[in-house]
């Protein structure tokens, strides 16, 4: 079930994350399919340019996407719906950011770690409840991000479709 989730939650990913993209405004710089150049260039253990970055192929996104993003997030263990939440919050603002903000809407020390005490409390925890408030965490942290003037009417359109996919994909 693990790779089937994987797959789910990527693909709703990368429908956001589109294309190669420089935007000026962007920190993270050159994109494609998500990912950085320094991203891209850790993975591969040397420096990329643009062009390694614009030649990336989904396939190499996805163990990117996998390595770095997924199993840190603790993907493969979280409860469908929750897991699409989290693992494009980590692909957006890193996976420690994003499960930070799920310790917090369980009431757990937010140490950006996806150990065992956040496995326990997100086995108990309510589905749906888990959801709405996490997508409200996200909202507010992209609103405070200086970004957000250029990119926020995007970012809030994704967090309500991804709100609508996590609450489907729980069902």
């Amino acid at each position: 079930m693990s790779q089937e989730a994987f797959l789910a939650c990527l693909a709703f990913t990368l429908k956001y994350e589109g294309g190669y993209v420089d935007h000026p405004a962007d920190p993270g710089g050159a994109t494609n399919l998500g990912v950085t150049r320094a991203t891209l260039t850790k993975w591969r253990g040397r420096p990329v340019t643009k062009a390694d970055v614009r030649a990336l192929s989904r396939d190499e996104a996805a163990q990117i996407y996998r390595r770095y993003y997924w199993e840190p997030c603790g993907g493969p263990r979280l409860p469908a719906g929750v897991d699409v939440l989290v693992f494009d919050w980590a692909v957006h603002s890193g996976p420690s950011r994003a499960v930070r903000a799920l310790q917090k809407v369980l009431g757990l020390t937010t140490d950006g770690v996806a150990g065992p005490a956040l496995q326990e409390a997100i086995q108990i925890a309510d589905v749906t409840r888990t959801i709405r408030a996490l997508c409200s965490e996200r909202r507010k942290f992209l609103a405070r991000l200086k970004g957000f003037v250029v990119f926020g009417r995007g970012w809030s359109r994704r967090v309500d479709a991804l709100e609508k996919t996590a609450l489907s994909m729980a069902r």
